[in-house]
Order: C-alpha cells, then structure tokens, then sequence
C-alpha cells in the first residue's frame, strides 16, 4: 500500500496501463490510507463504497481499451463542489443536511474523465478562514504536525484538501480560492496547488463566498499532476455567466521545460513587508537564483497598490458574502430554528446555523453594503481594485511572471491565532493576484528551521497558466522538495 499512495498520478497512470496494479487495488490502497489517518480529520463525508464502485467502472474501460484520462485516480473533492446525491455541506451546521439533485461542473469534469471520489473533504465555514478552524466538523489537522510533535493548522480555506494529498490518502483534491485559499494550504502542507485565472474553471455548482472572487483549482503533489488535473477541470460553461469562452490548451505540454532564456521573472519590492522572517526571505532569494540559473532575467519591479490589496480585499469578499448568505434562511433548505413568527425564524436559523467567523463576515459586509456608507467603502474599494489591476497590468508589459513568497511564515499551531486581524494577514501575499484575476501557483520549495514546508508564489498573466507552470516546473525540479509520502 505504501508504494501506491507515494506515487504520483502520471505514475499511477503508468502502473495502470503496464498492468502492474488494478484501479480497485489503487483505491482500496488510498481508502487505507484515509481510514488510518482518521485523527486527521479530512473527510466531512467519506464515500467509501461510491468510491470502490467507481473504481470497477474505471477498471472495465481500462481492461477493454477504452480507458479515460483520469480512470482509476481517486481523488477527494472539498465540501464547498455540489455533488449529486452526496452531502454537500460547506462544513456549515446550516447547510448540514443538505444533499444536492445536481453536480458541479467541475466534479461533472472529472467524473466524465474517469476520476474517483472518495469523499468530500472538509475546509472554512463558506470557504471563510485561513486556518480551518471556523469548520463546524472541527479543524483539519496537518499532516506535518508529526515533524514537531503539535497540532498544525493546514491553512485554510481548502485545508483538509491540502491535508489530504500532503498525507497520501488521495492523489489530489479539488480546491477553491478566494483571496489565497489553495495557495496558502498547499505551501503549508507542502504540496502544489494552483488558482487558475478567473473564469478558467465554471463556478456553476460551487457554493458561493465571493463571487467576483471564487476559482476552482486543483491540489496535487507535483506540477505536472496539477497540469492535468487543470486540463480536465478547465472549460467555457454556458451555466456560468462568468466563465471564459477560450479554449483549454494542454497544460502538460508547459511543464519540464528547463530552459528559461529569455523569461523575464518579475521580483515586487512590495512584498518584502515588515517583520518577515529570514528564512521567507533566504528561500526567495534561492528561488529566483534558481531561475536565473536557468537562463531567466531577475528584474526589480514595483506594485504600488499592494498594500492596499488586504483591505480592499476584506471590504469587497465579505460585502458580495453577505449578498451570497442572504438565502441561506431556513425557509428552503437546510437547517431551520423553527418559530411561530417569520422573523424569529431567519433571526434564530442564521444566528444558529452560522459560526463566528461566517457571522463577522456577514456584518462586515451588510454594513460596507448599507446606504451610509456604501460610497465611502465598497466603491472605494472597488477604486482601489481597479488601480491593483492596473499595476500588474502595467508590471506584465516588462515581466513575464511574478514571484514572490507564498507565505509570511511556516504553518502555525491549531489555537495559536485567534485574532482575527492576524489571521487575515496570511493572506497578504495571495490576496492581489486575486483581486486582479490571475492565475498564481504555490509549489514547495524548503523547509523552515523547525522542518516545515515553505513555498513560492508564481503569479502569471491572464490565461497564461503555461508560463505559471513553466516556472513553477524549474522551481520543483531544483526544490527536490522532500514529501511526506
């Protein structure tokens, strides 16, 4: 069992074909696997018999020929994909018994190319967090915990996504990002994790936090799983209004090309912020030597309005937040507080079924949203998002990609951080290519002082996910990142 879940998906691909293991040998070996990491606490529903169904299908195309790209690859699926017939419960207690008639089309995707589901895995209340405390399951644990011996937050919101695969209890997981919500888990867990450009991947099926902000994207151990993965995932919806009608290039055809001359790499003096550690700053430093190693131009470049990127940021996600929440009622599904008066019952269901963290968002946002103050926040904030934009934009007609740290630290202790503002700072490096619709990658690049995982940031340009990729593939090969399993 061990050697299987070590592998990567282009190996188990490779087994698959040369005969050397079954689907259902592969599956059983990750379902172990996620039955014995059970402290952990990664699945919010864990679907073992779907799964070992599914792996029958894969197998019977894969005996007579007609196998699919993703046949016999288990893979678990964060709690926010609407899956049909399964919990879906964006680790909410409001939301705790509702099962969707429909699925996401993401999940459509990779169902359609073979993939297995193993379960639904569990992350922030509505996707709201970067530590995976606010689930109402409880907290995910990270796996690397066993390096110091305390209980590790994997980062959030797509922290048990990252846990899983950091763990080898699946081969990849599907995540989504909000304002750094696979980067920031991936570079914790020490695995890969990519936020697509906005509109890359449907949204159509996706419980919704921010929707202006919201992006599917996969989680994987290695780039070119992640390459993949994105390839099956990726698409134009006609379900999703704010999906790009652009055709899906092969993303796996950007990875494994070392040789960067003539790529510009874009270094933002913004993002060296006060009281960062050496260690963030020693690793970028190596990171972008490694680059220039392969033949790529370092250039100095300036992104004025980061430091606005955090605010503006925690105006516009919680204001679209408390537009998005407003269904959630007890009137149509989900939990209810029964009373005898309408009011009572959405006072008494919201202040029930919702946690804190989804509760502060709320009040943040219908306050920046109310008459008074509508002018003096959120379009201002809308202002202030126009001129990041206009900074990358800029930066993007010299440089090619952007690096940077993902991370100010290494993963923190579960409890350590219950100030809300310093928990809001892990995002301040993942926050502006989300605000301007970028894709960006974290890969596992080192180890802080006390043995946990650091990573980079590879932002790129609109619908540029190949050149993210490309440097990200020169960042891994040089990492030579040492993986849990």
């Amino acid at each position: 069992m061990s050697e299987i879940v070590s592998k990567t998906i282009l190996q188990i691909k490779e087994g698959l074909k040369k005969r050397e293991y079954s689907a259902l040998e592969v599956t059983d070996a990750f379902i172990s696997a996620s039955e014995s990491n059970k402290k952990l606490n990664f699945y919010n529903t864990f679907t073992k018999e779907k799964a070992l169904e599914m792996a029958k299908t894969s197998q019977s195309r894969i005996d007579s020929g007609e196998d699919k790209i993703l046949d016999g690859i288990p893979i678990a699926i964060k709690d926010l994909f609407c899956t049909e017939g399964t919990l879906t419960t964006a680790s909410s207690k409001i939301l705790g018994n509702f099962i969707p008639n429909y699925e996401s089309t993401v999940t459509q995707n990779l169902w359609d190319a073979g993939a297995i589901m193993l379960g639904k895995v569990g992350c922030d209340e509505f996707a709201m967090g970067s530590s995976n405390e606010t689930s109402f399951f409880g907290e995910v644990i990270n796996p690397w915990s066993k390096v110091i011996n305390k209980n590790l937050s994997p980062g959030g919101s797509s922290g048990g996504s990252a846990a899983v695969v950091s763990a080898g209890a699946a081969l990849a997981a599907t995540g989504t990002d909000t304002g750094g919500s696979i980067r920031q888990p991936a570079a914790f867990c020490g695995v890969t994790g990519i936020k697509p450009t906005y509109g890359r991947c449907s949204r159509w099926g996706i419980i919704a936090f921010a929707s202006s902000l919201d992006q599917a994207g996969p989680i994987t151990k290695t780039v070119n799983d992640s390459a993949l993965m994105l390839n099956v995932m990726s698409g134009f919806d006609p379900k999703d209004s704010t999906s790009a009608n652009k055709n899906t290039p092969d993303f796996l055809k950007a990875c494994g090309n070392f040789n960067l001359k003539n790529l510009k790499v874009g270094i933002p003096k913004e993002y060296q912020i006060s009281g960062m550690s050496s260690e963030i700053i020693n690793l970028w430093e190596t990171g972008y030597g490694w680059l220039k190693d392969r033949g790529a131009d370092i250039i100095e470049v300036s992104l004025p309005h980061t430091k606005y990127a955090l605010p503006t940021y925690y105006v516009i996600a919680p204001a679209e937040a408390s537009s998005n929440l407003a269904r959630y009622d007890g009137v149509k599904y989900g939990y209810r507080n029964s009373q005898n008066h309408l009011d009572d019952l959405y006072a008494n269901t919201r202040a029930d079924g919702f946690g804190n963290e989804v509760k502060r968002r709320i009040l943040i946002g219908t306050y920046v949203l109310s008459a008074g103050y509508y002018d003096a926040y959120y379009r201002k904030a809308q202002r202030v998002r126009n001129l990041i934009i206009q900074d990358f934009n800029k930066v993007f007609k010299d440089v090619d990609v952007i690096l940077t740290p993902t991370t100010p630290s290494a993963a923190f202790e579960v409890g350590s951080q219950q100030d809300p503002i310093s928990m809001y700072m892990n995002d301040v490096f993942t926050v502006p290519a989300s605000l301007a619709g970028l894709p960006a990658m974290s890969v596992p690049s080192g180890l802080s002082t006390n043995g946990l995982p650091l990573g980079l940031q590879i932002i790129g340009k609109q619908f540029d996910e190949e050149n993210v990729l490309k440097v990200a593939s020169n960042i891994e090969d040089q990492a030579k990142f040492p993986f849990l399993n």
